[in-house]
């Protein structure tokens, strides 16, 4: 089955095909669709919100099932009013460039004593069709607890600007320096029996 990824970016498109190698699902994003996409407006209050406001408004414009994500990153640390939750990338109304994201999260952990505690929490909206829906935002695809450090690693990947500063709590080294056989792949488990449960299982909430 081919479904839509309500996305241009190049390095999620990939960690969402690698989440879920394996399953009869083939994943295509926003640049392999060649028509106008719809303007969309997310203007919703968490993640989930805006994931439904994204894949509802792809599938009204494409029929054909699609999905889209959304995440709110929160640190145990910070200030309610310092918070980023659903704007990770846009900080006072303008969206950063991924060298602008790690500036500026650098400077939050730095005015924190130099590491924060965070977490992304993450949600996926899927249409099926005009009768099935299917969403979650379980903490089944959240990742684990990291710290976000103001020492930024020299290792870059477009699109993931916040690897960068995120280090595992339990060996206390930045992620790019573990093994990927090292890495906790959580997040990869819950997405792909999320697909499992919604195409292949019937079980998840729909509507």
């Amino acid at each position: 089955m081919q479904i839509l990824y309500g996305t241009t970016n190049k390095a999620k498109l990939q960690a969402m095909r690698n989440s879920i190698e394996g399953l009869d699902i083939d994943i295509i994003g926003l640049e392999d669709i060649q028509c106008e996409l719809p303007r969309i407006n997310e203007c919703g209050k968490t993640p989930l919100e805006n994931a439904e406001i994204k894949a509802k408004a792809y599938y009204e414009a494409l029929k054909m099932p699609v999905f889209s994500c959304d995440s709110g990153l929160y640190f145990n640390e910070v200030k309610d009013e310092e918070q980023p939750g659903i704007y990770v990338r846009r900080v006072n109304g303008r969206e950063l460039s991924d060298d602008e994201m790690i500036a500026y999260y650098s400077a939050l952990a730095r005015r924190y004593g130099g590491r924060i505690t965070g977490q992304y929490r993450n949600a996926i909206y899927f249409v099926l069709d005009e009768r099935h829906c299917y969403w979650s935002m379980d903490k089944s695809i959240a990742t684990e607890p990291f710290i976000l450090s103001a020492v930024p690693h020299q290792k870059r990947v477009e699109g993931f600007p916040l690897d960068s500063l995120s280090i595992e709590i339990a060996s206390g080294q930045y992620y790019y320096d573990l093994k990927v056989t090292e890495l906790s792949s959580s997040v990869d488990a819950g997405i792909k029996a999320f697909f499992k449960g919604a195409l292949f299982e019937g079980a998840l909430r729909e509507k």
